[in-house]
Parts: C-alpha cells; structure tokens; sequence
C-alpha cells in the first residue's frame, strides 16, 4: 500500500465569477491546496476564488494544453485533481477521493465521468453523455499534452484506474454560449487539422445528419426532448463549420503560396 498522499486541485479560469465557487465549494476539505489560473478574469472570479481559498496565479491565455500545465507547475503537491470551473464534484466522487488518498493510491492515474447537463438545468439528464477523462493523477508520471485544442492527459502507456464516482459538468449558460464556445473551438481545430481538400468535400454533404444522428440517438438525447434537439442541432451545426473552416484555410494558403 502507498502512502497517504496530499493533493492539489487546479483549476484554470477567466470570467467564471458565476460558477467558479460551486466548483470550490465542492472540494472544500477535499483537496490540500487550491491552484486557480487566471487568464485575465474582469468580473471578479479572481476576487471570489481569494475569498474561498484558493492561490491564484495569472498566466496569459496560451491554449487548452499549455495552461493546464501551467497550473500543474505552480501546484505545491504532486498529486494533482485537475478540474474546469464549470465541473462540479459530487459527494460520491468526493468521498472515493478521500478515502484513495488517504489510503496512498496504488496507480498513477485515475479517470472519472463528468455528465453534461443541459444550459438552465440542475442535473444531468436520463442517460446523459459524459466524457470519461483522466483528471486525477501523479505530476511526476503523468501530465497534460501541450496541445492548444484538447487538454488530455498523456498517460504515456501508464496503467489508469477507473473512478465510480462523477463530476457535473454545467458546460454553458445559454445556448447562445453553447454556439460561441463551439465556434471558438472549430476555429482552433481548423488551424491544427491537416486534411486533403477532397475528402472534406466528400463528408460535407453527410456530416451534418450523421452527427446529429449520431448526438441524438446514439449519444441519447432523444431523453432531453427539445432540449436534445437544440443540443444534437448545435453539434451537427458545428462539424459542418469546422469543415468549412479547414477549407477556407487551405484556401487562403494556397492563395499566399502562389
């Protein structure tokens, strides 16, 4: 059995002054040490996370990855519970927490569930999506990818062991921020994806009702009612853009490089 180990909670953040002390209030008592990065925040989150507890460090916006690891950096324990501010743990993710550090984890990662809930609502919907990531894990064996589109963790071929337990995941306010914050990140993917002009305009034509298809049945959305049309509409609405986005970019290259 491993020792008792200490653990920091990181979090980056900017404008989040309306949902960032759930998401410390969560883990009060749970975690050693709250890290809080901040990418230049006007509505007060910095204020509200000093007044909770948490370290608060200032860092330029220098995408998903390289933040993560930034916090991670100015992180005092290496144990690290790497949360976003609109993620909430339960009291049943809670619990499982405490008592693996208390008893020394055995492995150097751990993933657990965080389900989407819909904008205006309180808990996850029946059947609710979820994405199962590593969020808990040892600095000094595991941590973020450098990647500016997707903050992963390279678990480097370590072993990773699977937490019951889950967070809440209130991912927009609106869906109005739902479109801006998909928007934001098709444009980021547009920039780092590589593919050949003409298999984009193959998909084109398809993309949008087999992801919808894909949101709405298969990821159970249809449990949402129009809820879930909204949502499966906006993912659907989203691909197509990213599709739109890449080709305008091969576009504008070719123009500069003739």
């Amino acid at each position: 059995m491993s020792p008792p180990a200490k653990l920091s909670a990181c979090i980056i953040t900017k404008n989040e002054a309306d949902r960032i002390a759930a998401c410390l209030r969560a883990i009060n008592g749970l975690v050693d040490e709250i890290v809080v990065v901040d990418s230049g925040s006007t509505d007060g989150t910095t204020d509200i996370a000093r007044n909770m507890g948490a370290q608060v460090f200032h860092n330029d916006w220098v995408g998903y990855g390289p933040q993560k690891r930034f916090s991670e950096d100015c992180a005092s324990h290496d144990w690290i519970l790497n949360l976003d501010a609109d993620e909430v743990v339960t009291p049943e993710l809670y619990a499982e927490i405490k008592a693996l550090m208390a008893q020394g984890p055995d492995l150097p990662a751990y993933r657990f569930k965080l389900r989407n809930v819909y904008p205006g609502k309180s808990k996850p919907r029946l059947w609710a999506d979820f994405h199962n990531y590593v969020r808990l894990y040892d600095r000094r064996k595991v941590r973020f990818r450098e990647s500016l589109v997707h903050d992963t963790v390279d678990t480097k071929d370590e072993p990773v062991g699977q937490l019951t337990g889950s967070a809440t995941h209130f991912s927009a306010r609106s869906y109005a921020h739902i479109r801006q914050k998909l928007d934001s990140y098709t444009n980021l993917q547009a920039k780092a994806l590589k593919k050949p002009a003409w298999t984009i305009w193959l998909r084109l034509p398809f993309e949008y009702p087999f992801v919808f298809l894909r949101y709405f049945v298969f990821r159970c959305h249809f449990t949402g009612g129009w809820d879930g049309v909204i949502s499966s509409h906006l993912a659907a609405e989203a691909r197509v853009k990213r599709l739109l986005k890449i080709l305008k970019a091969q576009k504008s290259l070719k123009a500069q490089s003739e």
